[in-house]
């Protein structure tokens, strides 16, 4: 068993920056591949970037490639991921997740959810 706790989420205004981090407990995990999902009211849960437990994999998603990365603190239990340039139509809640194999886009493929953290980007 897996505790994933998102933070780091706040109200930014269009072209804004931040930093969320996911803090894990409860049992090593360290080699466990990682991801960040999004989803907004009314809308599906959309992949945002993965990594992998060596740090040599990480992927992202197409609307986002450029401006967040993702990277992780194996010694510290914590994944992190940076966001730059946010906007409005990103507000959305934030979840963290172990993926379990398969393909690393689809949240189906993922445990050990985290409770989110909210990310509101103003015009």
């Amino acid at each position: 068993q897996v505790q994933l706790v998102e933070s780091g989420g706040g109200l930014v205004q269009a072209g804004g920056s931040l930093r969320l981090s996911c803090a894990a407990s409860g049992r090593t995990f360290s080699r466990y591949n990682m991801g960040w999902f999004r989803q907004a009211p009314g809308k599906e849960r959309e992949f945002v970037a993965g990594i992998s437990w060596s740090h040599n994999n990480r992927v992202y998603a197409d609307s986002v490639k450029g401006r967040f990365t993702i990277s992780r603190d194996n010694a510290k239990n914590t994944v992190y991921l940076q966001m730059t340039s946010l906007k409005p139509e990103e507000t959305a809640v934030y979840y963290c997740a172990v993926h379990r194999g398969g393909d690393v886009y689809n949240s189906g493929n993922y445990y050990y959810w985290g409770q989110g953290t909210q990310v509101t980007v103003s015009s």
